[in-house]
């Protein structure tokens, strides 16, 4: 089983990574925005995340595992929105493909 403090450390660590994610997306919409090193940053974060979830996953109880598959799924959910923006400095605004 995962102890409370690897599992408080892998979830205040994915709430960050989507925190920071969520920043450069936001700054990815917007006009003039030549960031790129900050957004994959941000994506890298996010990847490296998921892959810390599924490792807890594997020493968690039935109860964590629950709440680190939600996590999986909020960082899923925010890679694809980065994926889909299309983050072309070129481009007003930013669009969807």
């Amino acid at each position: 089983m995962a102890t409370r403090n690897s599992m408080d450390e892998c979830i205040q660590k994915c709430e960050d990574a989507i925190r920071y994610a969520q920043q450069q997306y936001k700054a990815g919409t917007q006009q003039e925005h030549y960031h790129d090193v900050e957004y994959t940053q941000a994506m890298q974060q996010l990847e490296e995340a998921v892959n810390d979830v599924a490792h807890m996953a594997n020493s968690a109880n039935s109860q964590q595992r629950e709440q680190l598959h939600r996590m999986r799924l909020q960082l899923q959910a925010m890679q694809n929105e980065m994926i889909l923006l299309d983050h072309d400095p070129n481009v007003v605004g930013g669009k969807l493909h």
